[in-house]
């Protein structure tokens, strides 16, 4: 796993330089990074999600476009659309956001659920069509999508379908006092962001998602991953449970995470630490458990418990 450790040791030098005593989130931004998934960062405001997702996409040598999502933002504001040439007459493709290695999608609950579906296309199926025509998003592409979870007020929620085509979900969570201290001292000149520069290539980058997909996966550890997703689907606190998805998710987040701790190997450690970043926003309570004041979180943990990992049998 050489190469997948060099280009995330970089990442985390670059990305840690900005962003202060995160290394959890930054690490599951680098996993969802490695699995060619897309990543939704759902947190209170100023905990800095969209500087983690601008750090980390300054630090790739990678076409980078970023979305401020409003109401009245188009959906032929990311995919693009077909502008009239007055000299030619002829129409021509102006591409969109959504054409570029990395997309940042800030706020994205606040666009309106037509401009929302825009991206499902190019997550999805990483092309978009404009005019009946396809175009192809280049390679490697992830999107980074920020929201606010505790301001519903002229927003929309994100739809179950939308959802799953996240990866994975994460969160930042307030500092320490130690490290807010060292935040405001880092800032005292000029913010840390206008210092990063590009340290890994498009070529690494492709190189390492290339070797995760040889990280090993034992059968048992991979019938453990489906055990705990299907068992999702059994869950009396759940309506909705994780789709066939979600075990793709979990299993190509598992190799990454293995890779990324210079493993060729993935242990049911891994698996159990991505299930909640992965199936927790896969899933749906019912309402006696919200009256219960349960959480996804608390169900996806009980889960994780109940189903017993696979253990490595002693030779006699």
């Amino acid at each position: 796993m050489a190469i997948v450790g060099e280009v995330s040791r970089k990442l985390i030098d670059s990305v840690e330089g900005v962003i202060v005593g995160k290394r959890a989130p930054v690490r599951l931004a680098l996993v969802a990074l490695f699995s060619e998934g897309h990543l939704l960062l759902e947190d209170v405001p100023g905990v800095a999600k969209t500087m983690l997702a601008r750090a980390l996409a300054k630090s790739l040598g990678c076409s980078f476009a970023r979305v401020q999502c409003t109401p009245d933002l188009l959906p032929t504001d990311i995919t693009g659309a077909s502008v009239f040439n007055q000299k030619t007459q002829e129409f021509e493709f102006r591409p969109g956001p959504a054409l570029n290695h990395i997309l940042l999608a800030d706020e994205i609950n606040r666009a309106t659920p037509r401009t929302q579906s825009a991206l499902l296309e190019c997550m999805a199926e990483r092309q978009v069509t404009v005019d009946g025509i396809t175009h192809v998003v280049p390679r490697p592409f992830m999107v980074l999508a920020t929201q606010n979870p505790v301001e519903h007020e002229g927003t929309f929620p994100l739809p179950e379908a939308q959802l799953d085509r996240f990866l994975m979900r994460a969160s930042l969570g307030y500092p320490s006092f130690q490290h807010e201290n060292e935040m405001l001292v880092r800032l005292h000149h000029s913010h840390p962001i206008e210092s990063v520069q590009r340290v890994v290539s498009v070529e690494e980058l492709s190189a390492a998602q290339a070797e995760v997909r040889e990280v090993f996966v034992h059968d048992a550890v991979r019938e453990y991953l489906v055990k705990l997703v299907r068992e999702t689907r059994r869950s009396g606190d759940l309506i909705l449970g994780a789709s066939p998805r979600a075990s793709q998710c979990l299993y190509r987040t598992s190799q990454a995470l293995a890779a990324l701790d210079n493993r060729n190997f993935v242990l049911p450690d891994d698996v159990k630490w991505l299930s909640g970043p992965v199936l927790e926003h896969r899933v749906m309570l019912n309402p006696e458990s919200r009256l219960r004041r349960k959480t996804a979180a608390s169900v996806i943990r009980d889960i994780v418990q109940s189903v017993p990992a696979p253990v490595q049998k002693q030779e006699s």
